[in-house]
Formats: C-alpha cells, structure tokens, sequence
C-alpha cells in the first residue's frame, strides 16, 4: 500500500470530535498526505490540545464553520453514536464526503437513509470498521478467499474486559460492531436471524454484558460474546473450516494470528444416532502479518476512495449491515432471546 498520491494534499478535511478516537484520526490523515483543516469539539482543553500540536489546523466549537465552508471535501465524524446520523446528513448535504465512526448510525432507517443521499450527491460514505484493517484480519481474509481452511463452519468470538461503561448505547453497540463487521467482512453469505441475551447489573436498563447467536440458511453459525464487567481481557477469534482452524487473539503481542491443521471427519454411522469420527491434528502454523497501523489504512483507503474513485474496503453497505445486526441483537434482548429474523 502506497503512503500518498500526489492527489492527497490538495484533499481539505475536517475532524468532528476531538476525544479519545479524534486524534488518531487526525494524526493519520495527515501522515497519509491530507490537509487537516479543520478540528471540532465543544470542550476547548481539547482543541487547545490539538492546536498545540498542528498550529495550522483551525479549531472551532461551532459545527457549522465545516459545513458552510465551500473548501472542506470531507469530513470525518468522531462523535458519540447519537450524533452519527445527524451530522453525516449535514457533511452529505453541504456536498462533502463522510467517513463515520462506528457504528454508522443507532437505527437501520438512518443508515440506509444515509447510503441513499450519498448515492444522489455522489459522495463517499464510509464506516470506520478499524479491524477488518488489520494486519490479522487481512490475513485471515485471504486464507478464508483461497479456501485454505475448506468450507466455513463456525465463528466463535469473545470481546470482554473491565469498563469502559457507556452512557448512550449498551455493550453490543460499544463492542460487537468490531467481531460483527470481521464476521461480515470474511463470510460472503448474510446472517438470516440472531438471538441475543444479555443484562444489566447497574440498574439503568443499558446492558453491560451479552450473547450473540447468528443463524445462516448454511450449516455454518457466528457466536459473539461481548462484556465491560470481566476481570480480564480477552480479544479472542476463532474460526473453524473443514481442512483447518484459525484462532485470532489480538491480545498476544506477537503470535496473534495461529493456523491450526486440524481438522475432523465423519467415518461412519455404527449405529443409529451414533458416529464414528476421525481426528486430525496436525502442525500449527504462525503467519507473518502486515504490521501497518490499521487506522493508517483506513485514512488511506478513505482518502484513496474519494481522489482515485476507489471502493473503500469497510463501504457504507458493511456499516448498514453492522447496524441491522446490531438492531435485531438489542430487539432480541428486550424479548427475552427470541429469534429475530434478519
């Protein structure tokens, strides 16, 4: 992957949110080449911050000096999940390319609507799903492309750790977006229900610890596991095939991606309802990964998408698809686990 075209720097972007995700942003548009332009946030401490850092950058509380400035291109939004929709539309219809933190908005109906008005401005939308960047994610996208695990059977993930509690939005929309968009990102076929359980242990109706079950029309079934109350953290993917296992732990800090040769068979029926399986299990194999900063290729690819007219990796179908999970999960929930069609 190339840093920048010569295209990049003549490409004015502005950063909504300037918290805990805006910095990283703004430091990695401009080391692919952009011209950060402007940064917003209500909270002057943070805008001082960032004025120290990139003198040229203008900082301002007020929104509207992005959209009624006719030389801002894009604008990247780093707000919480509540303002997503509201100021994509705005970005979208002041005639600027949108790049949106995940999730893309909090309702199915908002983010189509957001797809749709991109399509008729002919804008860029794109939804900042960071992991399917990744260098583990990359690979195991290629593994799953070349059919070096066999057909697909299951997709098992566990996201848990200690906090961060969330004020607006429960664990499924702060932590499954990630495992939802890797899910969505590797496996070509569309889940077709889901069933969710989780609770609340603070007493404010937001769910802090839950369990996805995705169902597709295939033998093949996503699980997804997320959590703010566990004593430890654990970042853990697991993806099994017919040939060969993949277990994905982004907590290592070297070995996170290992290709288990592994596999089973069904040699006979002996009796009814009972098997006769065969094992296998061969060498386990560790693959040298992309170290790129994944947040770089994700600034890039945005960038790319508008200047060279490319289709970003993470599109803003990908962002619906992540939200229409996300919305079925929590609908799930209130009603006990039932199944909700997708």
């Amino acid at each position: 992957m190339t840093t920048k075209s010569n295209k990049h720097d003549t490409l004015s972007v502005a950063i909504l949110g300037y918290g805990y995700w805006g910095p990283n942003l703004v430091r990695n548009l401009i080391n692919v080449g952009a011209n950060v332009k402007y940064v917003v946030d209500l909270d002057p401490k943070r805008l001082s911050i960032a004025q120290s850092l990139y003198p040229k950058i203008n900082t301002t509380t007020n929104v509207d000096d992005v959209f009624n400035d006719h030389t801002v291109d894009a604008v990247v939004v780093a707000l919480p999940v509540s303002l997503h929709y509201e100021m994509a539309k705005k970005a979208l219809v002041s005639g600027k390319h949108v790049l949106v933190e995940k999730p893309m908005t909090d309702s199915v109906d908002t983010s189509a609507e957001l797809i749709d008005l991109a399509l008729k401005k002919q804008k860029v939308l794109m939804c900042d799903h960071t992991f399917i960047y990744t260098g583990a994610v990359k690979k195991i996208h290629q593994l799953v492309q070349d059919k070096h695990l066999g057909n697909l059977q299951y997709f098992d993930s566990v996201r848990i750790n200690l906090g961060l509690f969330q004020s607006d939005i429960n664990v499924i929309w702060d932590l499954a977006p990630h495992d939802i968009s890797v899910l969505g990102h590797i496996y070509d076929a569309k889940p077709c229900g889901v069933s969710a359980t989780g609770y609340s242990h603070t007493n404010n109706n937001i769910e802090d610890i839950a369990y996805l079950t995705l169902f597709y029309q295939s033998e093949f079934i996503a699980h997804i596991s997320v959590s703010w109350i566990s004593p430890v953290k654990v970042r853990r993917l697991l993806i099994g095939g017919e040939q060969k296992m993949v277990v994905y732990d982004d907590v290592e800090p070297t070995e996170k991606v290992k290709i288990y040769d592994s596999s089973y068979k069904i040699a006979s029926y002996e009796e009814q309802n009972k098997l006769k399986i065969d094992y296998r299990t061969g060498d386990i194999f560790t693959p040298k990964l992309d170290t790129t900063e994944a947040l770089h290729c994700v600034a890039l690819d945005f960038i790319n998408a508008i200047v060279n007219n490319t289709v970003p990796i993470s599109t803003a179908e990908l962002g619906y698809n992540v939200v229409k999970v996300l919305q079925a999960s929590e609908q799930s929930i209130k009603q006990n686990g039932r199944f909700v069609s997708l």
